[in-house]
C-alpha cells in the first residue's frame, strides 16, 4: 500500500487559496461579476439554445445526481488566468497561463472531496475551465454557451462539484484555440484506499508549443489552415493537394506570421498523416530539451509516472531510456497490468506506468510522432553525470508498444456485458483541402443534439471517413472500448485511425448535455464537435 507522505512530485504543490478545507457544499457554482464585491450564487440561470425536451445543465435531474454522490471536505482553490512571461529553459515567450507558470499549478484532491475552485478571468476575451475526463455535474463542465455563459474578462466564476473517482486528469480551458496557449494544469485525484505500492510519484505533462514564438499564435496558425485566407488566384478549395515538404507561403502571408504549415509528416503508428502544424517546440513539464526537467530518486525506488499528453496537435511516442514501463491506467481508469517499452498518447489521453528506478541518469523522451522534434525530462540517481543531449533516442522507443485496444480493464471497473438499447453511428468527416472537419458533414451548432435517456447502454460507433487520425473525446462519461473479445479499457479519449471504425460503449448514468469532439484543438475549432443531450 502507497503511503502519500512518502510522495515526491515533480510540480508545483495545490493552488489553494488560503481556506483550506470547508465543511459543506452548495448546489451549483458561482460567477464574481466585475465591480462585485462577492460572488452570488448561480442556480439554473444558463440555459442553451436549442430544442426543447432535453435535460438542462443545471436542471432537476442534474441536481439529484450530484446529490448522489454525496459529500467531502471541500478544497477551495483559486486560479488567475492571465497574461504571463514565461521562461521555457532559457527560451521566453509571451503567452496566456495559470498563475504564471507551465503548466499551471497540481490540483490534487481526494475521491470523495468536493472541489471548488475559482477561476479569475484576467485576460483580454472570456474564458472557462474544463475538467477532463473527470465525470462531474454537467453545468461545472466548462463549456462556452453549452454548459455555461463565458466567463468575461475581469469576472470570476467558481466551479464546484464532488469528485468520484480517483485518476490521472487535465484542466484546460474550452475556449477557441487558448489550450494552445499555457491555459492548462494537471488535475490528480487520489485513491483513499490506493492499491498500488510505489515509492514515488512524477507527473510528466507533455506539451507542443508555438504560442509567442517569432510571432505565432494558436489563432494565426488557425487561419493559415483555413483555405479563404489563402491569397493566390484560383487555390480555393478543391481536390486533396499532393503534400510535399516545405511551407506554403500563399496560406502563411494571408494569416500573419511564420507559416507553421506541416508537409510530408507520416506515421506508420497512425496510419498515415501526423499532422499539420509545425510546432517549433515540445515541452515537458514547461521545459524544452535543451533545458529539461529532472526528477530526482534513488536506485531501486518504485516510481509512479503520470503521463499527460496536453498538446493540441502532436501524438507523442514516449519510453524512458533503459526502463519497460508497467501500464496500471489509462485515462484514470485501472487496467490489469502489461508490460510495454513504449506508448503513443493521442492529444488528452493520459497513462500511469510503474518503473523499477536503476543507477544513473535516463531521458524520459517524448517523440513527437510523424513530426520533427521531441520533449525531453530525465530520471536521475546520482549528481556526477551529463544530462542527456536533447536529441537522445532511446531505443525502447522502437520496442514493443502496446496500444489501448489492447489494454483489458481491471475488474474493478470493466463494463459489464449488455445488449445496448441505442446505437449511435456518428461519421467523421472532412478533408486537408477544405479544412471543413465536422460530424456527418455539419459543422459545429450549440443546437445539435443526438438523444440518449437516462439508464441506457449506449452503443457508439465512430466511423473515420477521413484521411486523418482524431483523438475522440466524450465529456462527462467513461466509455469502453468494445471489441471481438469483450469490452475493453475504460476511457474517455481514444484515437481513431483514419478509413477505421472505433465501437466503444457507455452507461448513460450522468443527465446533461455533452459535448462530444476531436481533441486536435485545431480540428474542434473548425467544426468536428457535436452535442450528446439527455431527453427528460
Amino acid at each position: 500500500m502507497h503511503t502519500p507522505s512518502r510522495r515526491t512530485l515533480l510540480q508545483a504543490p495545490l493552488a489553494a487559496a488560503g481556506a483550506g478545507l470547508l465543511a459543506a457544499c452548495t448546489d451549483s457554482g458561482s460567477r464574481a461579476r466585475p465591480g462585485a464585491a462577492a460572488a452570488a450564487t448561480v442556480q439554473g440561470d444558463f440555459v442553451p439554445p436549442g430544442p426543447k425536451g432535453y435535460v438542462e445543465p443545471s436542471g432537476p435531474e442534474v441536481r439529484a445526481a450530484e446529490r448522489r454522490r454525496g459529500t467531502g471536505p471541500v478544497r477551495m482553490l483559486r486560479f488567475t488566468a492571465a497574461e504571463n512571461t514565461l521562461d521555457l529553459g532559457g527560451r521566453h515567450v509571451r503567452t496566456w497561463a495559470y498563475h504564471e507558470q507551465l503548466p499551471g499549478p497540481l490540483v490534487r484532491v481526494t475521491a470523495g472531496d468536493v472541489l471548488s475552485l475559482t477561476l479569475a478571468n484576467r485576460l483580454p476575451e472570456t474564458t472557462t475551465l474544463h475538467s477532463h475526463g473527470v465525470r462531474m455535474r454537467c453545468d461545472m463542465d466548462g463549456v462556452p454557451d453549452l454548459t455555461q455563459n463565458p466567463i468575461e474578462p475581469g469576472a470570476d466564476f467558481t466551479y464546484r462539484f464532488t469528485v468520484t473517482h480517483p485518476g490521472t486528469f487535465l484542466l484546460h480551458s474550452h475556449v477557441g484555440m487558448q489550450p494552445d496557449r499555457g491555459l492548462y494544469a494537471p488535475f490528480i485525484v487520489d485513491d483513499p484506499r490506493e492499491p498500488l505500492a510505489y515509492d514515488k510519484e512524477w507527473v510528466v505533462v507533455l506539451d507542443d508549443w508555438l504560442d509567442g514564438v517569432q510571432g505565432s499564435t494558436p489563432d494565426k496558425v488557425l487561419r493559415q489552415l483555413t483555405p479563404e485566407h489563402m491569397t493566390m488566384e484560383g487555390m480555393g478549395p478543391g481536390p486533396e493537394p499532393a503534400r510535399t515538404a516545405g511551407a506554403d507561403t500563399s496560406r502563411s502571408r494571408a494569416a500573419g506570421g511564420p507559416s507553421r504549415l506541416l508537409h510530408h509528416a507520416r506515421s506508420r503508428l497512425l496510419h498515415g498523416d501526423a499532422g499539420s502544424v509545425d510546432y517549433p517546440l515540445y515541452l515537458a513539464n514547461g521545459r524544452t530539451a535543451d533545458h529539461p526537467s529532472v526528477f530526482r530518486c534513488r536506485p531501486g525506488e518504485r516510481i509512479r509516472l503520470r503521463i499527460i499528453n496536453a498538446g493540441s496537435e502532436t501524438a507523442f511516442r514516449v519510453a524512458l531510456d533503459g526502463h519497460p514501463m508497467t501500464v496500471t491506467h489509462t485515462d484514470g481508469y485501472p487496467v490489469r497490468h502489461t508490460e510495454t517499452d513504449a506508448l503513443l498518447l493521442g492529444m488528452a489521453e493520459r497513462y500511469d506506468v510503474l518503473v523499477t528506478a536503476k543507477d544513473g541518469v535516463f531521458p524520459f523522451v517524448a517523440l513527437a510522432e510523424g513530426k520533427r522534434g521531441q520533449a525531453l525530462a530525465v530520471l536521475r540517481t546520482d549528481k556526477g553525470r551529463a544530462v542527456p543531449p536533447a536529441g537522445v533516442r532511446p531505443d525502447l522507443l522502437d520496442g514493443k508498444l502496446v496500444p489501448a485496444r489492447r489494454l483489458r480493464p481491471d475488474d474493478s471497473v470493466a463494463l459489464p456485458e449488455r445488449d445496448p438499447d441505442r446505437e449511435m453511428r456518428i461519421k467523421i468527416t472532412g478533408t486537408m483541402a477544405r479544412y471543413d472537419w465536422g460530424f456527418d458533414h455539419r459543422s459545429y451548432s450549440v443546437r445539435q443534439r443526438h438523444p440518449v435517456r437516462a439508464g441506457e447502454r449506449v452503443r457508439l460507433s465512430l466511423i473515420n471517413a477521413t484521411d486523418m487520425w482524431h483523438p475522440m473525446h466524450l465529456h462527462g462519461h467513461t466509455f469502453a472500448v468494445a471489441g471481438l473479445d469483450g469490452m475493453g479499457a475504460r476511457k474517455d479519449t481514444a484515437i481513431v485511425l483514419p478509413h477505421r471504425k472505433l465501437v466503444v460503449e457507455f452507461d448513460a448514468d450522468n443527465p446533461g448535455l455533452w459535448m462530444l469532439h476531436c481533441h486536435n484543438q485545431y480540428h474542434s475549432e473548425s467544426g468536428m464537435m457535436t452535442i450528446l443531450g439527455y431527453r427528460t
